[in-house]
């Protein structure tokens, strides 16, 4: 990956424009822009048939009304009527004519020729010099040759729908406006984040492994991409840890079991003088070698297990069963070193997990237990449904742990004091945390004045036949 250059990381218009955030905007801004369009369409044409069918209706009345005169009271009685409305504000317009003669109003003869609606341009200018109008009439013929016209000027009309049009046009130039500002903003929301992530990924890369990539707190797609990555950070760092530790382990642990090789066979070939005494050199190196490789195999089990974080192989397991299993095998070899191993397990426990690293790992705890107390202390394996989840605890009588070593006993090779006599390589409890964390499980030590009490807490999946009083001492 190639590292992001202050020119890359700038808010230019180019990069605003290739922002999904920016291109979702406008996006939006289309396809509100192409709905606006369409509904402003129909509103316009809407409206637009409303006016004229109020001018329509308010022709008709004025026709009804000036035909209603004028058979009641002749042409005299129309034409006055016509003057007087022609003075009115606002008024219409009209014409009444006889044998092709305009007899009163301002509507051209020779413009209405038969009765019907028609369109005609008014051959004067309107009152405020402007130029001529057009009027929508309606001629209707009264009998005896005489002929009404009304009209309306259509320049009002006009006005309004170009009035309707600026508007529309307005609101959408204000609204394109709008989405393309807004949709630059988010972008550049949207470019800070991206390139503070850059740049924590880029002091990761330069070394920073501590570094993490910023969360805002506010939950939004970026904040969980970032909280995702900085929790692979996380395993990235612990398995980088626990890789340096395990080197550091090994090159200190096993020193000493090498150095006694070597000091062996160094021995045996500068002192060695018969078959026998080859023999038992080769025979105590042969031992040291495969105290060497029961550490490493243990050490490649540990590591097989911290890296198996998938847990897709997991499978409903019976712990009961397993701790039952695990202390019938230990129980004859307990009993005849001198101990006294019993279970008190509740039946049908289930967990997810893996079988065998399970049954491993209640091993290394009963094992770990056999060998760090002496002879006659009561090791009991408790199995019960607590209120977490499902209790596995191992406790012993014995004289316990110091408790300056509680934090340090799943370290590797770690070895206490008192336990440094006893054989082992300090992995087993290792182990015995690996699998806890691959099963999402809790694991303490704690003195209980006499003895250890180890605990094992597993999230539990189902569960059997429940004694409330364990749970309650759990």
């Amino acid at each position: 990956m190639r590292p992001f250059t202050s020119r890359q990381l700038e808010m230019t218009w180019p990069r605003l424009l290739r922002t999904v955030s920016f291109r979702l905007a406008a996006l939006y801004l289309l396809l509100f822009t192409a709905s606006a369009v369409v509904l402003g369409a129909v509103a316009f044409q809407a409206a637009r048939t409303t006016l004229h069918q109020q001018m329509a209706a308010r022709i008709d009345t004025e026709t009804a009304f000036l035909a209603d005169e004028f058979h009641t009271g002749g042409l005299d009685r129309l034409l006055a009527v016509v003057r007087s409305r022609e003075r009115a504000t606002d008024a219409l317009e009209y014409l009444v004519q006889q044998g092709g003669k305009r007899l009163g109003g301002e509507i051209p003869a020779s413009a209405l020729m038969r009765p019907g609606w028609t369109t005609v341009i008014m051959s004067e200018p309107d009152e405020n010099g402007g130029r001529p109008e057009p009027v929508r009439a309606l001629v209707s013929d009264l009998g005896n040759g005489v002929l009404l016209g009304v009209g309306d000027s259509l320049t009002r009309m006009t006005e309004v729908e170009e009035a309707i049009t600026s508007a529309f046009l307005w609101t959408i130039g204000v609204a394109a406006l709008l989405g393309i500002g807004g949709g630059a903003l988010l972008s550049r929301a949207f470019l800070s984040r991206v390139d503070a992530m850059a740049r924590a990924a880029e002091a990761i890369i330069d070394g920073d492994i501590a570094h993490r990539l910023p969360v805002r707190g506010i939950d939004d797609d970026l904040d969980r991409l970032a909280g995702t990555l900085n929790r692979m950070l996380d395993r990235i760092s612990t398995l980088m840890e626990s890789l340096r530790q395990v080197s550091s382990d090994v090159a200190h642990d096993l020193r000493t079991p090498l150095s006694r090789l070597y000091q062996r066979l160094e021995d045996a070939q500068a002192h060695a003088r018969s078959v026998p005494e080859y023999d038992t050199a080769v025979a105590a190196a042969v031992r040291e070698a495969e105290g060497l490789l029961q550490t490493f195999a243990a050490l490649l089990r540990i590591a097989q297990v911290e890296g198996a974080s998938a847990r897709t192989g997991f499978r409903t397991v019976d712990l009961s069963a397993v701790a039952e299993t695990v202390v019938d095998a230990y129980r004859p070899d307990a009993e005849a070193a001198g101990y006294h191993l019993t279970a008190d397990v509740t039946p049908d426990l289930f967990v997810q997990g893996d079988q065998e690293l399970l049954t491993q790992a209640i091993a290394n705890l009963v094992e770990n237990a056999l060998r760090h107390t002496p002879m006659g202390t009561r090791i009991n394996v408790r199995l019960l449904h607590g209120a977490t989840g499902v209790v596995l605890l191992v406790e012993d009588d014995g004289p316990g742990v110091l408790a300056a070593d509680l934090p340090r006993l799943t370290h590797r090779f770690y070895r206490g004091e008192p336990s440094r006599a006893t054989p082992g390589n300090g992995l087993g409890l290792s182990l015995v945390a690996a699998v806890a964390d691959l099963h999402r499980a809790v694991l303490t030590f704690q003195n209980t004045m006499p003895g250890l009490c180890v605990r094992l807490v597993f999230p539990a999946i189902s569960v059997g036949r429940s004694q409330t009083s364990k749970a309650g001492a759990a």
